[in-house]
């Protein structure tokens, strides 16, 4: 064992008992960031807009600030993009972290210099944990592996502007700088296939102990690491390969064909960062849920998903959430954020300490009929439909067929690239049919009064969605595929790909 291993697990312990410690003062927590919100925020143009220096209460706040996405707050967002001042929070953000754009293109969410540690820390802190619960320091001693966007920054009036994978990967402790890889220049490489492949070549033959990454581009480097050593599994690759650090998706429906490429089970530790703020991370392996971070540079607010598109829904704190209720995520944070929708949705499984499961994302549902699917049922019945049929999935999305050919009744039709096909594709689809009337009443009583079929399955051919997503400009990186649609958009761009069911 090595020296950074040996000094890992005394730190490890420290910081997990601080944890624990915080997440029982979660209330209280959340109180204090709100006052410090508040007042950092009162002297800017934000601030003085939404009248802060009359803000005295939870209620108050809701009264002074609305809910907003990105579209809604961008004029605040642009005037500090041009170089104004305390705007949104006093000062210039330290960064501005690109993501994913939807009407605006390209967002730029800001980084300040409040709330990079937070970012920083939170991720260390999760992987403290496992070592203070588990005992297992080994991997330190060995090499690390973030696949994630390009580290390359560059200035927007000033500011230093990048993908937050790229901003966190100028943050790596020192400590851990000589164990990191893949080298600088290789992950400066735009194209993420070849990108994949020079890792490929660089991490062959070292002895990779912690590996981090979505789980479909981490399966990506899995399949073409494999194709570089002859088929081995990457335990015969890796020996010390001991950890998966994850984020982003739901990893169970990819966990059977990633579980398979490794030769064995591994640990695994979900982590929920975000460019807005780093919100939650799985602090035990007891439980899949996650412990959400009250003390971090945050205020939560949370609405009930099923109320959000109403004209007036109902906001509440971090105290009043129920169990098992899927909410909408609302920010407000110490980068200048206010009332800012994040577009997630989460529910609560725990309340001492408050843990979450991330459910899936606002937007992304099927309601063509009225049946509001969401994405954690769609990811419970593929994934109860593959135990039942001894299959695996790749990937899959699914999508309403409103109006199908020869007068045929409507339906759900879910569009699957598998790791392993069902020997029987109509009993599949049956599977996941009955599984998904039992999540969702309201599609049950779509398919008891016979106004949707039976599901379809449409099966994909191999990289299928590495594909579409190379088509669409979003291959790589933390860019995810989205579970569900409400119109035939990425169906209709997968048919192309489409095999005949066997």
């Amino acid at each position: 064992m090595g020296l950074k291993s040996v000094l890992a697990k005394p730190f490890a312990a420290y910081i997990a008992s601080h944890v624990r410690k915080e997440s029982l003062k979660a209330i209280q927590n959340q109180q204090k960031w709100l006052n410090r919100l508040l007042s950092r925020g009162s002297q800017t143009a934000f601030g003085k807009d939404h009248q802060f220096d009359k803000i005295h209460s939870y209620t108050e706040f809701k009264n002074h600030v609305p809910v907003r996405d990105y579209e809604a707050l961008y004029p605040y967002i642009s005037r500090a993009i041009d170089g104004e001042m305390n705007v949104l929070w006093p000062g210039k953000p330290l960064y501005w972290s690109k993501t994913s754009g939807t009407t605006s293109g390209v967002k730029y969410i800001p980084i300040t210099n409040e709330s990079i540690g937070y970012h920083i820390n939170s991720a260390r802190n999760a992987l403290l944990c496992y070592i203070a619960e588990t005992g297992n320091s080994r991997f330190v001693d060995g090499k690390l592996i973030f696949l994630s966007g390009s580290p390359g920054l560059e200035r927007k009036n000033g500011i230093l502007t990048g993908r937050l994978s790229g901003i966190v990967n100028h943050h790596v402790p020192a400590y851990l700088r000589s164990n990191q890889m893949p080298s600088y220049d290789t992950n400066c490489i735009d194209d993420w296939e070849q990108k994949v492949d020079a890792i490929v070549k660089e991490t062959l033959h070292e002895n990779m102990t912690l590996i981090s990454g979505i789980p479909p581009w981490v399966q990506m480097y899995f399949d073409k690491l494999m194709l570089a050593s002859a088929g081995k599994p990457v335990k015969d690759i890796f020996p010390d390969f001991s950890v998966f650090v994850y984020g982003g998706v739901n990893y169970e429906p990819y966990r059977a064909k990633i579980e398979r490429s490794i030769g064995k089970q591994i640990d695994s530790i979900e982590t929920y960062p975000a460019s807005e703020g780093f919100i939650a991370y799985q602090d035990s392996q007891e439980t899949n849920a996650l412990l959400l971070l009250t003390n971090n540079g945050i205020f939560y607010e949370f609405i009930a998903a099923d109320e959000f598109y109403s004209e007036n829904p109902t906001r509440v704190a971090l105290e009043d959430v129920e169990l098992n209720k899927n909410y909408a995520v609302i920010l407000n944070t110490n980068a200048g954020l206010f009332g800012y929708n994040i577009g997630d949705t989460v529910k609560f499984v725990s309340k001492n300490p408050y843990r979450l499961l991330v459910t899936g994302r606002i937007k992304h549902f099927i309601s063509a009929f009225g049946e509001h699917v969401i994405g954690e049922e769609v990811e419970h019945a593929v994934l109860h439909a593959a135990a039942r049929c001894n299959a695996d999935i790749t990937e899959f999305t699914v999508a309403p067929q409103v109006s199908p050919a020869d007068n045929e009744l409507p339906y759900h039709e879910w569009w699957i690239e598998f790791g392993k096909l069902p020997e029987n594709t109509e009993v599949f689809a049956t599977e996941v049919d009955l599984a998904l009337q039992q999540k969702n009443i309201y599609y049950s009583d779509l398919r008891k009064g016979n106004i949707l079929q039976n599901l379809k399955i449409r099966i994909l051919k191999k990289s299928a969605f590495i594909e579409y997503m190379k088509s669409e400009g979003k291959l790589g990186g933390q860019n995810k595929v989205p579970r569900l649609s409400n119109n035939r958009v990425i169906a209709d761009k997968l048919k192309q790909f489409m095999v005949q069911n066997p």
